[in-house]
C-alpha cells in the first residue's frame, strides 16, 4: 500500500487533508501530483519558518521565548496524535510512533529554557543567525513530521507577521520611492520607534516607544493565546 501526503487542516470538519485532492484532475498521476504538491508546500513553510524566527530575533529573549512556547504545543500534539484514543477523541490524524517524538521536542525547549536564562534581557549571550534560523527548522520539520504543518500559521503566526512585515515595508517603499508602511521592520522594531520621530510611515502608532521587555513580553502573551488556539481549531469545526 502506497503512502500519501496528508496533513492535518484547521477549522473544517473532517480535518484530515490529502494533498493529492489537489491533483485529481491529473488522473493516475494525482497520487505523484500531491506528493510535488506537498514538497511545494513544506519547502515553503521551512523556509518562511527559519526566516520569520531569524527576522524574530531582534529583541533580548524573543525568539527563544516564542520557540519553546511553540514547542510545547508541537510536543502536545505529536503526543496526542500518536495515542489511538486521543487522536480519536480529537478526531485529528492517528500518526503510529508521533509520540517518540516528544523526547526530542522535550530536549528542544529544555535546551532553550536554558539558553533563555542568559539571553533574557539584558541578554548575556546571543544565538546569531545560526541559532536563530535552525530553531524555525526545527519547528517546521518537526510539524510536518507530525502532519501538522498547515497548523504553523497559526501556532507561529507572529514568525509569518515579522516575515510580511518586511516585504510589505520593501514592496511600498520602492512604490512610492521612499515612504514607508511602518516606522520600522522587521515588525517588533516598530513598536520602539516614537510616532513623532520624524518617520515618513502610514502607520504612527504608538505614538511612544514601547520598551523592549514591555514588547517581548506581550509578543510571549500573544503566543502563549496562539498556541492555545492552535489546539482549539481541533475541535472548532
Amino acid at each position: 500500500m502506497k503512502k500519501s501526503p496528508q496533513t492535518t487542516i484547521p477549522f473544517v470538519k473532517n480535518n484530515n487533508f490529502n494533498y493529492s485532492w489537489l491533483t485529481g484532475w491529473m488522473g493516475k498521476h494525482a497520487e505523484t501530483g500531491g506528493w510535488i504538491v506537498f514538497l511545494l508546500i513544506t519547502m515553503f513553510i521551512v523556509t518562511a519558518t527559519s526566516n520569520g524566527a531569524n527576522l524574530n530575533d531582534g529583541l533580548d529573549g524573543m525568539t527563544a521565548g516564542l520557540s519553546a512556547i511553540a514547542g510545547v504545543a508541537l510536543a502536545a500534539m505529536a503526543y496526542l496524535g500518536g495515542n489511538v484514543i486521543y487522536s480519536a477523541y480529537l478526531n485529528i490524524m492517528y500518526v503510529p510512533g508521533s509520540e517518540e517524538l516528544v523526547v526530542y521536542m522535550a530536549a528542544f525547549i529544555g535546551a532553550l529554557i536554558g539558553f533563555l536564562w542568559y539571553n533574557a534581557s539584558p541578554a548575556q549571550v546571543f544565538m546569531g543567525d545560526t541559532g536563530s534560523l535552525t530553531l524555525g527548522g526545527v519547528i517546521a520539520v518537526f510539524a510536518i513530521l507530525i502532519h501538522k504543518e498547515l497548523l504553523l500559521p497559526v501556532l507561529v503566526a507572529l514568525f509569518y507577521i515579522e516575515d510580511l512585515s518586511v516585504i510589505v515595508q520593501v514592496a511600498y517603499f520602492k512604490r512610492t520611492g521612499g515612504r514607508r508602511v511602518f516606522k520600522m521592520t522587521p515588525l517588533h522594531h516598530h513598536f520602539q520607534k516614537d510616532g513623532n520621530a520624524g518617520i515618513d510611515a502610514l502607520i504612527q502608532r504608538p505614538l511612544r516607544a514601547i520598551p523592549e521587555s514591555k514588547i517581548v513580553t506581550r509578543f510571549w502573551i500573544i503566543g502563549i493565546i496562539l498556541a492555545a488556539l492552535t489546539f482549539v481549531t481541533l475541535k472548532i469545526r
